[in-house]
């Protein structure tokens, strides 16, 4: 994991994961350093992962008031009961679903939530949190957030993207990738990771996009992409085509068979 500030008030504890075929896949948590710190998401569900660590290099966890957790799903909790343990003042919001989808598997203890929907706010003390839905999700619990004092919007899932390498997924910027390359590596995860947007109206779905244009963020942090800054426009103008592009299809048995077949000892990668 790699660490590294954006802006004037927000830290990356930036992680990836390789996906053959995909590249690496940014997993990205966040310190908010507002007067009551927030803690955005909390890592992998890997057991090398020691997203504690991590966190304690940036901020004493015991300093920490907030856990917005943007939506439920493992590659946001890996940390999260390690953390309300070391942050006995922490509270986490989240939703009330997210809390039952939680509560599937371990539950949260019903005295350190905070349920928040699109649409409220969330006072941390030295400004004010607007909760909003990003206009693509693979979660019904998802919910970001845009903090108006620095411009920066918190995006969850939407807006990310593979990388082509480790190094770009954990320490690069948003930019660094062609405006072609970009773009292409958002549509693929745009419909791999929501592929809903094929079966919506259209224009309806477009009309989502506006809310996040009217924020006009300076920064987007997105769970999946490295940071971007000042590319809002751009980025929505890719999010607006995900309905036209083409559906993402995941590899096939036999394409499992012959990627195995490339482990063998001697054997010519699969290209």
């Amino acid at each position: 994991m790699d660490t590294h500030k954006v802006g004037s008030d927000t830290t990356v504890l930036a992680d990836s994961l390789e996906v053959p075929g995909m590249g690496h896949v940014p997993v990205n948590a966040y310190v908010l350093t507002a007067a009551e710190p927030v803690v955005v998401d909390t890592g992998l569900s890997i057991a090398d992962r020691d997203f504690g660590a991590v966190l304690a290099t940036v901020i004493d966890p015991a300093d920490v008031r907030w856990i917005w957790l943007t939506h439920p799903d493992r590659d946001h909790t890996g940390g999260i009961f390690e953390l309300l343990e070391a942050a006995p003042r922490a509270r986490v919001v989240t939703t009330f679903l997210g809390f039952g989808i939680m509560s599937t598997e371990r539950a949260l203890p019903m005295d350190r939530v905070y349920f928040l929907n699109p649409g409220q706010s969330l006072d941390v003390g030295d400004r004010v949190l607007h909760a909003f839905r990003p206009p693509l999700f693979d979660s019904p619990a998802t919910v970001g957030f845009y903090d108006d004092r620095t411009r920066t919007c918190f995006s969850s899932d939407c807006f990310g993207g593979p990388m082509p390498t480790a190094e770009l997924a954990e320490s690069g910027h948003a930019s660094d990738l062609k405006p072609e390359e970009l773009r292409g590596t958002q549509l693929m995860w745009a419909t791999l990771d929501s592929p809903w947007v094929h079966v919506v109206d259209p224009e309806k779905y477009r009309a989502t996009l506006e809310p996040l244009r009217a924020m006009d963020p300076e920064i987007v942090l997105s769970t999946h992409l490295p940071p971007a800054v000042r590319m809002t426009d751009r980025m929505l103008g890719t999010l607006a085509e995900a309905p036209d592009a083409d559906p993402f299809v995941g590899p096939d048995q036999a394409a499992l068979e012959a990627m195995l077949k490339s482990f063998e000892p001697g054997a010519a990668p699969v290209s």
